[in-house]
């Protein structure tokens, strides 16, 4: 009898045991451990890139402001154009006013992929009346038009490569197709129409329906959203620092930042950037 007893007592024992090894089995499987949970999760530090900016790149970009007051820059090397009468193959949905017309590259690039669009849409009828100028024909037009007309020389946007004249085969480009086609699309391909009627003591440059300057994304969007044009958006980026908006499922965030000698900013490792001088004191970095 007394032999069943400790045979019991014994199998308790064991069980006992066998229990509380289960339970921390169990409290072991379902989370960490106490130590654990008081140590604070290790947050990920952002990898991020440096982009060394020297005071030239305040005169280099598509956001430069030329006008009174802001001449075009000095560039390092000569632009490079397409004569496009001698071209003809390039004429794919607009017309050219006379045989001197010449387009830099990259701006002729954006100009017809925005024209092909266009197309799409029916609007074949544009006409290029006028595209880069050296400072000796801006000299020549200055000279003969007077400044009701003309800039001056080195102060025209027409010498920097980033805009054009584009008028209708159709009629005046106010009441033309192609102008209202341009009003309410050129910024989907980085334009804005540059001197609007309701913008003119902001600019100082009387209305022209056919003025088209290359600002590229996202900034024409902005500017398209907001009512701006490129001194006010410049402004508004100087004094609020940035700015953001979402395109085609793409965020893009636009900072400011001034330039003395050399500035250093930092991008997030990887990220796509472009980089714009004002040609005043600063310069627009954007990054998507």
């Amino acid at each position: 009898m007394r032999k069943i007893q400790l045979l019991l007592i014994f199998a308790a024992v064991i069980g006992c045991a066998a229990y509380v090894m289960m339970q921390r089995e169990t409290i072991t499987d379902d989370g960490p451990s106490s130590q654990a949970e008081l140590q604070p999760p290790q947050a990920e530090t952002a990898k991020l890139s440096e982009l060394v900016v020297e005071r030239r790149q305040v005169h280099r970009g598509e956001l430069l402001l030329i006008g009174p007051g802001h001449p075009v820059p000095e560039v390092d090397q000569a632009v490079e154009t397409v004569n496009l009468y001698a071209n003809q193959q390039l004429l794919d949905g607009f017309g050219i006013m006379d045989s001197d017309i010449e387009l830099p590259t990259e701006l002729l690039e954006r100009f017809t992929t925005m024209v092909g669009a266009a197309k799409l849409d029916g609007i074949t009828n544009f006409l290029v009346t006028s595209g880069y100028r050296g400072k000796a024909l801006q000299a020549e037009l200055y000279a003969t038009n007077g400044p009701e007309y003309a800039h001056p020389p080195g102060f025209s946007e027409h010498e920097s490569g980033l805009a054009l004249d584009i008028g209708s085969k159709q009629g005046k480009m106010e009441s033309a197709e192609e102008g209202r086609w341009l009003e309410q699309h050129a910024w989907r391909y980085g334009f804005i129409l540059r001197y609007p009627p309701d913008k003119t003591e902001v600019t100082g440059v009387p209305y022209e329906p056919w003025h088209y300057r290359y600002v590229g994304l996202p900034h024409s969007a902005i500017m398209k959203q907001q009512g701006l044009v490129l001194e006010e958006y410049l402004a508004q980026l100087q004094e609020q620092g940035r700015a953001e908006i979402e395109l085609d499922g793409t965020r893009y965030e636009v900072s400011y930042h001034p330039v003395e000698d050399v500035t250093r900013l930092t991008i997030p490792e990887g990220a796509s950037y472009t980089l714009s001088g004002d040609n005043v004191g600063g310069v627009i970095l954007t990054t998507w």
